[in-house]
């Protein structure tokens, strides 16, 4: 896997930014994986990606408890599915999430991924949120396919 690109996020604001600029590229198939440590903005970048599609008023709660939360999109046919595999025990158990089927037929937010075990797709693009002084900062990696695309997003 390819680190494709780094940016700095000095507060929450441009964490949210970051992922309603992110949603901008996004269509039906694509695999986000948030990787970080509990409290890295994993949910917050979520967050600002899903209010940018749906409007600042759709609650966004974590999906810790429930596993998944899933967001319809009027204007098109591609739903948002916001994973978050925390609290997963085996990898088996994402069948019963509907796991495969939110692979075709929507975007996915995937919170915790490693717990996936080798069930994420090879397309997946991986964003690391780290501690970075006051802020964080998020690293892309993934397949070269991904790098065109995001080349207009980051500049």
């Amino acid at each position: 896997m390819n680190t494709l690109a780094t940016i700095d996020l000095p507060d929450e604001a441009a964490t949210r930014e970051l992922g309603a600029r992110l949603a901008q590229i996004l269509s039906i198939g694509d695999v986000v994986a948030l990787l970080g440590d509990l409290g890295a903005g994993k949910t917050t970048l979520a967050r600002g990606l899903i209010q940018s599609v749906l409007g600042e008023n759709e609650p966004v709660p974590s999906p810790t408890f429930t596993l998944v939360q899933t967001y319809e999109r009027e204007e098109e046919a591609a739903s948002i599915y916001h994973f978050d595999l925390y609290r997963l025990s085996h990898p088996e158990e994402l069948v019963e999430l509907g796991w495969e089927d939110a692979f075709s037929t929507g975007i996915s937010l995937v919170e915790w991924p490693e717990r996936a075990g080798d069930s994420l797709p090879e397309t997946a693009l991986w964003l690391e949120l780290l501690e970075h002084g006051e802020g964080r900062r998020a690293t892309f990696s993934g397949s070269s396919d991904w790098t065109k695309r995001l080349q207009g997003f980051l500049h």
